[in-house]
């Protein structure tokens, strides 16, 4: 007993309902007597009888919903199972009121005690219908649904789960305008207050008609092509698409049927991502004019984002592609902040263009992005990534020290290290141009230097997730290729610290945990997306040219224990050299040799001693051996 005085104690909605349950045993038992069955009863029944038949009802109610725990029931979440433990409390004290009735007056009266147990059970019932779906609710006022417009597809049990869920629990997140169904008897009917639109004939023009912004697909059951089917029809559309796992993974407990969303990055990662204390940033950047190079790439779209959070004057969104460039400028301006945004329309390897861009705006910050990193296509095309990554950094380079930039930090990539393709050789020797113009400049000129960023538009998780749409197979190079990886806001962040680190000539590497293997990577991509292994498999198609099987942040004579400058931050001692002339000489030498121009480049950036190599090549006549260490290493990843 005294366990029950403290749960109505801390609880008065179930006091009041032990009270209301009381009354209407109570009350029901006394009109029924009275008034329904007062001139049909077989014998004279006095005020006292009536009262102790009321208190026998009430006080076996009570003894045996006590027994039961009735009046400690958490009524938001019951169910039929609740309402049996009443409907039991109920018969029993009847029982108990009929044996007294034989008792006492030799019948039982067994007609009369049916239907007041009856009215009480109904009455009981409604009290508790008013309280779990809070009925008296509805005549108050209610703000519009939040959340973005969601349709359902599959009308069955999964269906209406996620249904009462998201409307009970989600309704800030999505707001279900309705469900699509393939049985057409289910047209025109509603799911807990969700009408059913149409089938999935209709999935198209539905999304179109009600602005559909999120479609959840709630039928595992289904067959395995259907459902492709279904997301690849999803997917055209533009909206964006969640599936509930295969009925397979349900039953054996894998997964959860709440499991309702896409494949994120930082699943996918390996470890926590990073997170950089920016903190300082703001006085360099608040109030500076601040230019970025390849700002409608991934990388440079977030280093825009990311710096318009520090209230920079200006920012100048300077780029090759149109189309790129307006997006992020349409992105930044729906901000509403009071940076001002220049779109530039142009090429680093322009320098007129360059010259007139500095001039005009004459950036105090520079963050360099721009740069063709495509592996295979640049092994095919050496000339244009010497144009894009060599000259039009040395481009930036030479106007931003003209222009008196304050700070210029050069987007690098692990590639660089011991590269084995065109792409990361080019980016090394951009490197060396970096750090010898910090040698004479009054700009603070540094590189940045990560791995591979998961989700950016040449990274393998858009390529994994358009095969998995696809129904397969996922495509990996090698099942020992493994690369190291971080987020695009990881990068950004990184870049944007090291602008503020810097002192001049560094080579800023982010401690980026373990490397991970790209199969690895794969398998959790499928796994995620609501399949297994089999329903989508894995094809190993061999190493392209210019990979290789694992890629360092620092090479193991750049390696200093002592560099950590920074929480997760360290800065790399590159190999020793004089001057990059030698160097653009040599690139001029072979320029229309494809084959000789990416021998050179390999050369060049995996040297020990280039000052040394480079006069013995000139004084040669431009002979030397290729670089056939380098091709070694693409076969043993050292």
């Amino acid at each position: 007993m005294a366990t029950l005085v403290n749960v109505y104690r801390r609880n008065r909605r179930n006091l009041l309902f032990f009270c209301v349950d009381i009354a209407i045993v109570s009350i029901v038992l006394y009109m029924t007597f009275d008034i329904l069955f007062s001139k049909v009863m077989p014998f004279t029944a006095t005020t006292y009888d009536l009262l102790l038949m009321v208190a026998i009802k009430m006080f076996s109610f009570m003894l045996v919903g006590a027994l039961l725990k009735i009046h400690r029931i958490d009524w938001r979440y019951a169910s039929i199972h609740e309402m049996k433990q009443v409907t039991i409390a109920l018969i029993s004290s009847d029982l108990i009121l009929f044996a007294y009735n034989q008792f006492q007056f030799g019948r039982g009266l067994g007609v009369m005690i049916a239907v007041q147990g009856l009215l009480a059970f109904n009455m009981i019932l409604f009290t508790r219908f008013l309280a779990r779906h809070h009925v008296l609710h509805t005549f108050k006022p209610h703000p519009a649904p939040q959340g973005r417009k969601t349709l359902i597809i599959g009308a069955g049990n999964s269906g209406q789960l996620i249904v009462r869920e998201l409307k009970e629990y989600r309704t800030n997140v999505l707001h279900v305008v309705g469900i699509i169904d393939d049985d057409p008897m289910l047209a025109s009917l509603y799911v807990h207050g969700v009408p059913i639109l149409g089938t999935t004939d209709d999935l198209e023009r539905i999304i179109e008609e009600q602005g559909i912004e999120v479609v959840i697909f709630s039928i595992p059951s289904l067959a395995h092509a259907r459902r492709i089917e279904l997301l690849k029809r999803i997917e055209k559309t533009g909206v964006e698409s969640h599936a509930l796992p295969m009925l397979s993974e349900l039953a054996t407990g894998n997964v959860s049927i709440n499991e309702i969303r896409e494949v994120k990055i930082e699943d996918l990662l390996g470890r926590e991502p990073v997170q950089l204390d920016i903190s300082g940033i703001s006085k360099h950047v608040e109030g500076a004019t601040v230019l970025v190079t390849g700002a409608g790439g991934s990388i440079g779209s977030e280093l825009c984002r990311q710096l318009i959070k520090f209230k920079p004057a200006e920012m100048i969104l300077f780029g090759h592609g149109e189309n790129s460039i307006y997006l992020i400028e349409k992105e930044l301006n729906g901000l509403g902040l009071e940076t001002k945004l220049h779109p530039v329309i142009g090429d680093v390897q322009d320098v007129e263009r360059l010259e007139h861009v500095f001039q005009t705006y004459r950036p105090e910050i520079v963050y360099h992005a721009a740069a063709h990193k495509h592996v295979p296509l640049m092994q095919d095309n050496p000339l244009e990534a010497v144009k894009n990554n060599i000259y039009g950094t040395k481009n930036m380079v030479d106007v931003a020290s003209k222009y008196r930039v304050d700070r210029f930090v050069m987007v690098s990539t692990d590639k660089a290290v011991n590269p084995t393709n065109v792409m990361g050789s080019t980016k090394r020797i951009a490197e060396m141009i970096v750090q010898e113009k910090a040698r004479s400049s009054d700009t603070i000129f540094a590189v940045v230097r990560f791995g591979n960023v998961l989700g950016s538009r040449g990274s393998v998780v858009p390529l994994f997730k358009e095969q998995i749409a696809q129904g397969g197979p996922v495509t990996v190079t090698d099942s020992e290729m493994t690369r190291y990886f971080m987020t695009i806001p990881e990068a950004s962040r990184l870049v944007i610290q090291a602008s503020v680190l810097s002192r001049g000539g560094e080579i800023f590497v982010l401690d980026m945990g373990e490397p991970v293997k790209i199969i690895d990577l794969a398998k959790k991509m499928i796994e995620l997306s609501g399949f297994t292994i089999d329903q989508i498999p894995i094809e190993v198609t061999g190493i392209r040219p210019g990979e290789k099987l694992y890629e360092e942040l620092l090479a193991t004579n750049e390696l200093d224990p002592e560099a950590n400058i920074f929480p997760k931050i360290f800065v790399g001692c590159t190999r020793p050299f004089t001057s990059v002339a030698p160097i653009l000489r040599l690139i001029e030498h072979f320029r229309q040799n494809g084959p000789a121009l990416t021998d050179a480049l390999l050369f060049v950036a995996n040297s020990n001693d280039i000052d040394r190599d480079l006069q013995r090549i000139f004084a040669s006549g431009f002979e030397f051996i290729p670089a056939q260490h380098v091709r070694i290493r693409v076969v043993d990843g050292n």
